[in-house]
Protein backbone atom coordinates (compact mmCIF):
# COMPACT_ATOMS: atom_id res chain seq x y z
CA UNK A 1 0.00 0.00 0.00
CA UNK A 2 1.16 3.61 -1.12
CA UNK A 3 0.29 5.74 1.68
CA UNK A 4 0.59 9.73 1.18
CA UNK A 5 2.26 11.47 4.00
CA UNK A 6 2.57 15.56 4.42
CA UNK A 7 5.86 16.53 5.55
CA UNK A 8 6.49 20.03 7.38
CA UNK A 9 9.43 21.92 8.44
CA UNK A 10 9.33 24.65 10.69
CA UNK A 11 12.63 26.83 12.18
CA UNK A 12 14.79 25.20 14.26
CA UNK A 13 13.08 21.77 14.03
CA UNK A 14 12.67 18.13 13.04
CA UNK A 15 10.83 17.05 9.91
CA UNK A 16 7.53 16.33 10.83
CA UNK A 17 5.10 13.38 9.27
CA UNK A 18 1.29 13.23 9.47
CA UNK A 19 -0.62 10.53 7.87
CA UNK A 20 -4.19 12.04 6.95
CA UNK A 21 -5.46 8.86 6.00
CA UNK A 22 -3.97 7.25 9.42
CA UNK A 23 -5.37 9.85 12.36
CA UNK A 24 -2.91 10.21 15.12
CA UNK A 25 -0.18 8.72 12.86
CA UNK A 26 2.65 10.41 13.67
CA UNK A 27 6.35 10.49 13.12
CA UNK A 28 9.70 12.76 12.37
CA UNK A 29 13.23 12.41 11.68
CA UNK A 30 16.17 15.13 11.55
CA UNK A 31 16.51 14.68 8.08
CA UNK A 32 13.75 14.03 4.95
CA UNK A 33 14.84 10.68 4.29
CA UNK A 34 15.19 9.77 8.23
CA UNK A 35 11.67 11.49 8.84
CA UNK A 36 10.06 9.06 5.74
CA UNK A 37 11.94 6.15 7.55
CA UNK A 38 9.98 7.02 10.93
CA UNK A 39 6.89 7.29 8.99
CA UNK A 40 6.92 4.01 7.25
CA UNK A 41 7.91 2.33 11.42
CA UNK A 42 4.93 4.22 12.53
CA UNK A 43 2.26 3.68 9.50
CA UNK A 44 2.81 -0.12 10.02
CA UNK A 45 2.89 -0.06 13.93
CA UNK A 46 -0.72 1.80 13.32
CA UNK A 47 -1.77 -0.79 10.82
CA UNK A 48 -0.63 -3.78 13.03
CA UNK A 49 -2.71 -2.14 16.34
CA UNK A 50 -5.69 -1.64 13.77
CA UNK A 51 -5.58 -5.14 12.37
CA UNK A 52 -4.95 -6.53 15.85
CA UNK A 53 -8.72 -4.97 17.31
CA UNK A 54 -10.05 -6.38 14.28
CA UNK A 55 -10.18 -3.19 11.62
CA UNK A 56 -9.54 -3.19 8.50
CA UNK A 57 -6.95 -0.80 6.68
CA UNK A 58 -8.48 1.63 4.74
CA UNK A 59 -7.51 2.50 1.34
CA UNK A 60 -4.88 5.20 0.46
CA UNK A 61 -6.38 8.52 -0.60
CA UNK A 62 -4.90 10.21 -3.81
CA UNK A 63 -2.95 13.31 -2.90
CA UNK A 64 -5.04 15.61 -5.18
CA UNK A 65 -8.05 15.19 -2.77
CA UNK A 66 -6.04 15.78 0.36
CA UNK A 67 -4.17 18.47 -1.02
CA UNK A 68 -7.02 21.51 -0.69
CA UNK A 69 -7.23 20.03 3.33
CA UNK A 70 -5.75 23.00 4.85
CA UNK A 71 -4.22 21.24 7.55
CA UNK A 72 -1.89 20.39 5.14
CA UNK A 73 -1.12 23.66 3.64
CA UNK A 74 2.80 24.50 3.23
CA UNK A 75 3.34 20.80 3.54
CA UNK A 76 5.61 18.63 1.17
CA UNK A 77 4.01 15.29 0.07
CA UNK A 78 5.62 12.24 -0.40
CA UNK A 79 4.21 8.71 -0.54
CA UNK A 80 5.66 6.11 1.86
CA UNK A 81 4.99 2.51 0.67
CA UNK A 82 4.00 -0.33 3.38
CA UNK A 83 4.71 -4.21 2.20
CA UNK A 84 1.00 -5.67 4.08
CA UNK A 85 2.45 -8.83 4.12
CA UNK A 86 5.28 -7.84 6.30
CA UNK A 87 2.69 -6.99 9.15
CA UNK A 88 3.61 -8.26 12.35
CA UNK A 89 0.51 -10.42 12.58
CA UNK A 90 0.02 -14.35 12.91
CA UNK A 91 0.59 -15.32 9.02
CA UNK A 92 -1.08 -19.09 8.32
CA UNK A 93 -0.26 -21.26 5.27
CA UNK A 94 -3.31 -22.28 3.37
CA UNK A 95 -3.84 -24.35 0.31
CA UNK A 96 -6.33 -22.68 -2.12
CA UNK A 97 -7.47 -23.97 -5.59
CA UNK A 98 -8.16 -21.77 -7.95
CA UNK A 99 -8.81 -21.72 -12.02
CA UNK A 100 -5.48 -21.60 -13.70
CA UNK A 101 -6.28 -18.32 -15.89
CA UNK A 102 -7.27 -16.55 -12.41
CA UNK A 103 -4.29 -17.79 -10.81
CA UNK A 104 -1.92 -16.04 -13.47
CA UNK A 105 -3.89 -12.97 -13.45
CA UNK A 106 -3.51 -12.64 -9.91
CA UNK A 107 0.59 -13.03 -10.21
CA UNK A 108 0.53 -10.86 -13.59
CA UNK A 109 -1.27 -7.73 -11.36
CA UNK A 110 0.70 -9.05 -8.03
CA UNK A 111 4.16 -8.38 -10.33
CA UNK A 112 2.98 -5.32 -11.93
CA UNK A 113 2.06 -3.70 -8.59
CA UNK A 114 5.26 -4.83 -7.21
CA UNK A 115 3.46 -6.80 -4.80
CA UNK A 116 3.39 -10.87 -4.06
CA UNK A 117 0.91 -13.09 -4.74
CA UNK A 118 -0.15 -13.70 -0.70
CA UNK A 119 0.12 -10.38 -0.35
CA UNK A 120 -2.46 -9.40 -2.98
CA UNK A 121 -4.92 -12.08 -2.33
CA UNK A 122 -4.68 -11.13 1.77
CA UNK A 123 -5.44 -7.50 1.03
CA UNK A 124 -7.97 -7.98 -1.72
CA UNK A 125 -9.62 -10.38 0.99
CA UNK A 126 -9.47 -7.98 3.79
CA UNK A 127 -10.67 -5.52 1.86
CA UNK A 128 -13.93 -7.27 0.26
CA UNK A 129 -14.86 -8.45 3.89
CA UNK A 130 -14.17 -5.17 5.42
CA UNK A 131 -16.23 -3.07 2.77
CA UNK A 132 -19.44 -2.52 3.89
CA UNK A 133 -18.91 -2.71 7.34
CA UNK A 134 -15.24 -0.95 8.40
CA UNK A 135 -13.99 -3.95 10.14
CA UNK A 136 -12.94 -7.61 9.88
CA UNK A 137 -16.20 -9.94 10.85
CA UNK A 138 -15.88 -11.28 14.28
CA UNK A 139 -14.97 -15.05 14.40
CA UNK A 140 -17.09 -17.11 16.38
CA UNK A 141 -16.09 -20.56 18.08
CA UNK A 142 -17.54 -22.68 16.38
CA UNK A 143 -17.81 -26.62 16.36
CA UNK A 144 -20.92 -27.02 19.32
CA UNK A 145 -23.25 -28.45 16.76
CA UNK A 146 -20.72 -30.67 15.12
CA UNK A 147 -19.64 -31.95 18.31
CA UNK A 148 -23.10 -33.08 19.11
CA UNK A 149 -23.67 -34.87 16.04
CA UNK A 150 -20.28 -36.43 16.39
CA UNK A 151 -20.82 -37.37 20.00
CA UNK A 152 -24.70 -38.52 19.19
CA UNK A 153 -23.14 -41.14 16.23
CA UNK A 154 -20.03 -42.33 18.51
CA UNK A 155 -23.12 -42.98 21.25
CA UNK A 156 -25.03 -45.29 18.48
CA UNK A 157 -21.88 -46.95 17.13
CA UNK A 158 -20.91 -47.74 21.18
CA UNK A 159 -24.64 -49.21 21.63
CA UNK A 160 -24.51 -51.37 18.44
CA UNK A 161 -21.25 -52.74 19.71
CA UNK A 162 -22.71 -53.31 22.63
CA UNK A 163 -26.25 -55.28 21.04
CA UNK A 164 -23.47 -57.30 18.77
CA UNK A 165 -22.03 -58.49 21.77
Amino acid sequence: MNYPVVIHKDPGSDYGVSVPDLPGCVSAGATIDEALAMAREAIELHLEGLIEAGGVPPLPTPIEALQSNPDYAGGTWAIVHVDESTLGVKIVRVGVTLPERVLNAIDRHAKAHGESRSGLLARAAVRYIGRDAGTMPNVKRGGGKLRAIRNKAQRAAQASTRKAR
